[in-house]
This record gives C-alpha cells, structure tokens and sequence, in this order.
C-alpha cells in the first residue's frame, strides 16, 4: 500500500502543486538554508502569511553566511509579527554555528541538524528530502490528518503511541516513492488543498479509493485529539511613558530579556504578563510599582489609552495601556542596552511584539 500511495501522490503533486517562492527548484534539489528558512518559518503559521516575509528575508539574508553576520536585532525586526520569536533567535544562533563549525554548509545528515537550536525531527527530515533528496519522512499537521483519515485511526493521534506510528507510516511511504521530495511535499500539499481539517474535497483526492475514513463516512470525526484544557487569561499592564508631550516627542521602550516570552523585543515598560487581577485592581498605582521596581523611575501615571487584547500560544492577555510620564525631581533612566528614549518617528526601527504595535496603532488614531 505504501508503494501505492507514494506513486499517487507524486503523480497528483506533479499537476496541482502550489506556486510558491521557495519551490523554484523541484523537491529534493533545493538550497539546503532555504528550505530551512522557509519551514521554521511555516510552524504554527499559515502558508498565505509565510510567503511575503520569505521573500523580504531572503532578500536580505540569501545566505547563511549572511545571517550568521547580521545583528539579531536586524533579524527580529524582519520577524517583527510572525510570532514565535524563539524561532528567529534559533535560526539567527544556528546560523553562527553552521559558519563556525560546518564552513557555512549546511550539514547533510540528521545528527548533525539536530545539534542546532530549533531543529527537531520534522525540520531535519524537511531540510534532508526537500533539498538533499534524502527518503527521510516527515510529519506535520497536514500529515498527520491525511493518516488519520487515511487509516481511519480513532485513537487520539496526540497520544505518544500513536504519534510513533504515524513518524513510522511517513517512514514507510516515502521509503516506497521516488523522488523522496515529492512524496513528502506531495502529501503535505494534500493536507493543505484536499484533506483540510473541516470539509474534505475527498471526491478529488487521489487516495480516496485507499482511504477508510472516505468509505466509512468518518472523515469529518479524523482526526481525533486528546480534549485540551481551556486557554488561561491574564493581565498586565504598560506604561507608555513620554518626555514632553505625546505624540510630540520621545517616548520609553525597554528590551526584553534575550530568552523567554517575547526575548529580544522592545517594549512598553510594565508587567507582561501577570495572573488574573479583580475588577478592583488599581492600575495605575499598580503600573508605578511595578515601573519603579524594574527601572527606579518614579512615574505620574495618566489618562487609560485602552486595554489591548492579544492571544499568545497557551494564553490570552489582556494588556491596560496608560499614558505616563517621570515625575519631577526624579532621576531619568540611563541609555544601557535594556532601555532606550525613542522618537516617535524612529519606532519602526525597533522590533516590537504585535502588543506593542497594536498600542502604537490605537495612539496613532487617537
């Protein structure tokens, strides 16, 4: 059967495959740091929006030399809104190491991709068949819903068991086709196109005559997951704290620690991320503590700019925005690497988190 389905799969892939920056070479014949680029960028993000930040970071970074060079802020500012900005400072760190440590190529075999920061299996099968031609299986979402459906599977495809037997059915099909590529991106292109989460074309699928959940009626209920928890809410709150008047001249940004939520990116001063507060909370002495605790600042907390709400992976925030400004008499903070005075027509060089720019956006308006 897996012969079967590789021959299938190939054959359709060879008629319907998308248009796509990074296809300009068939699968199994591409740049080894572009392929890489481009499926760090694709996780958790939807192909529509991959494609125009690809082309802009390929135009300024097309190498991995070129990456390895640049400063990390540079490379974050491209990311700026892509989310998941681990995965930039990953790429930015690996970058370094392939120059460093491999002659700036990068490595050909699974061992050695999976040495580098933000390189798991899925990245390094991906890099291994996409550009070196490699039968090496992936498993991705799309994947994995085309197997559910495809075996019928009613066991909860999260589960570690399982998860084990759909690396091992990936194995097995792209071991069975030839060339190894387009196999792989045969049938992600499938989860994409056809076997999408809700409403499946199955009529045009070229495995629906192979597929039980087509024959049974089941397609709708694949694939199965273990039920997650209710997504948690918090609060925080931000100081947007000016110089002289707003809008008129300089305002505060601070850069978050290099690792963890958000690492790298400036900032309105304040608590990022809290537990969930009363109705009663004060917020304003509450933005002044929290200031004078992380900056030494004394702040004169203003009017409510709003609340900005934002959905990060596990949790939802709702973020209380107050215009701020240093009270008379009180020391200014220094320019150190963590805290900068901004004009506000110099903003856009700095990368900031979506939050920010929502805030940024509501000022402008205002």
């Amino acid at each position: 059967m897996f012969c079967e389905i590789a021959a299938r799969i190939c054959v359709w892939y060879g008629q319907q495959q998308r248009d796509l920056p990074w296809r300009t070479d068939p699968a199994g014949h591409r740049d080894g740091y572009a392929v890489w680029v481009c499926e760090v960028m694709a996780q958790q993000t939807r192909i529509a929006v991959v494609v125009e930040y690809y082309r802009r970071w390929m135009a300024r970074f097309p190498t991995v030399q070129s990456l390895a060079a640049a400063d990390l802020q540079e490379a974050l500012k491209l990311w700026e809104g892509l989310g998941y900005y681990s995965r930039c400072r990953n790429l930015h760190r690996a970058a370094r190491i392939i120059v460093d440590e491999f002659g700036g190529e990068v490595p050909r075999t699974r061992e050695e991709l999976l040495r580098l920061p933000g390189i798991g299996d899925y990245t390094a099968s991906a890099v291994l068949s996409l550009a070196f031609g490699q039968a090496a299986g992936i498993l991705d979402g799309n994947v994995k819903r085309v197997f559910s459906r495809l075996w019928d599977i009613s066991t909860p495809i999260d589960e570690p068991s399982m998860n084990e037997q759909l690396w091992a059915y990936a194995r097995g099909i792209v071991e069975s086709g030839s060339p190894p590529g387009a196999v792989n991106e045969g049938l992600m292109e499938l989860g994409a196109l056809l076997c999408t989460p809700r409403n499946p074309r199955c009529l045009l699928c070229p495995l629906q005559s192979l597929c039980l959940s087509a024959q049974r009626g089941t397609q709708n209920q694949r694939p199965q997951r273990t039920p997650r928890p209710s997504i948690p809410q918090f609060d925080s709150s931000a100081a947007v704290i000016w110089e002289g008047e707003p809008l008129s001249t300089r305002l505060l940004l601070v850069q978050r620690p290099s690792q963890g939520l958000l690492g790298g990116l400036w900032t309105f001063p304040g608590s990022l991320c809290r537990q969930r507060q009363p109705p009663s909370v004060e917020w304003p002495a509450y933005l002044h503590q929290v200031v004078y605790g992380s900056l030494g600042i004394a702040i004169a907390v203003g009017e409510k700019i709003a609340t900005i709400s934002h959905v990060f992976t596990h949790f939802r925030l709702q973020e209380h925005v107050f215009h701020a400004q240093i009270r008379q008499g009180t020391p200014r903070p220094i320019q150190v690497a963590a805290c900068r005075w901004v004009a506000w027509d110099a903003l856009e060089n700095f990368p900031c988190p979506v939050l920010t720019r929502k805030t940024l956006a509501r000022l402008r308006k205002s």
